[in-house]
């Protein structure tokens, strides 16, 4: 401390300040001193506190026991719950956080990837599922809810390599495009007949008194117990047939086929038809 004094013109104080500086200069020293053997002191402290934070943590991660071919240790539960319930028909036990939603348990921890997150915030239907018979948006749906019930995806809906007629359906009038909202369209489409079965009514229902047994839906019914799935490819008339068909057991045209040779020349000598008779006129 002494040196920083050195750049001051003595002949600028008078004497009395000069001997009051000169009685200062040994214990201003011994405060700078004491200043950075505190700054030193806290700093070791800080180092010495992180180091031991780093072991604790290596030391709960090297006491979990990773799987044979795992890439990662199992995360530490906390809050953990155990929910037993029925997935597609299979008894299942997962011990997980008591906030983890039914979508995240599917797709994380059951491998159950067919659910989509979408909006994650019960808006877009991208994740309906079917628990108990009824549709439910799987993001806003804790896990643990879920106990002792019964849980259907879109991979229990068909039957081996037999399809659920909706996806038969879906697939006949080309319900999908990107196909990300199909799986979440397709459950609450199969929810949709089970509600219409019981006599459910929606908002665009008529008068129940007198059926209130196996609605007959019309395509203005279907869009509106449909309104909470959205498909932002916009295949909706192709999704309110598929539903229709399934509804009513009545077949309806497809109104696409797949490209082949034949229809292209089909397509071809129409054009040449229509051409010669627009000549002709």
């Amino acid at each position: 401390m002494a040196e920083e004094f050195d750049e001051f013109n003595e002949a600028e104080l008078t004497a009395d300040e000069a001997a009051l500086l000169q009685d200062l200069l040994p214990e201003l020293s011994d405060l700078g001193e004491a200043r950075r053997k505190f700054l030193g002191q806290a700093a070791t402290l800080g180092l010495g506190a992180f180091a031991l934070n780093l072991l604790a943590q290596e030391q709960v991660f090297a006491a979990l026991e990773t799987p044979e071919g795992a890439m990662f240790a199992p995360i530490a539960e906390e809050n953990a719950v155990t929910v037993k319930l029925k997935i597609n028909g299979a008894e299942k036990a997962v011990t997980l956080d008591s906030r983890v939603t039914l979508l995240d348990a599917l797709r994380e921890r059951l491998n159950l990837t067919g659910s989509k997150k979408g909006c994650d915030h019960g808006q877009c239907g991208a994740c309906t599922v079917i628990v108990d018979g009824r549709r439910v948006l799987s993001c806003l749906t804790l896990t643990a809810q879920c106990e002792g019930k019964s849980v259907t995806t879109i991979e229990g809906l068909a039957s081996g390599d037999k399809l659920h007629p909706m996806q038969t359906a879906f697939i006949k009038h080309d319900g999908f495009q990107c196909g990300y909202c199909t799986p979440g369209q397709i459950c609450s489409a199969v929810a949709l007949l089970n509600e219409a079965k019981n006599g459910e009514a929606s908002y665009v229902s008529t008068n129940l008194r007198t059926n209130a047994k196996s609605l007959k839906l019309s395509d203005d019914e279907i869009r509106e117990r449909m309104s909470g799935n959205i498909c932002r490819c916009g295949a909706y008339p192709n999704i309110v047939a598929a539903i229709r068909e399934v509804h009513s057991g009545k077949e309806s045209a497809q109104s696409w086929s797949f490209y082949t040779p034949d229809s292209e020349l089909t397509a071809s000598a129409n054009e040449n038809q229509e051409d010669e008779k627009n000549a002709t006129v």
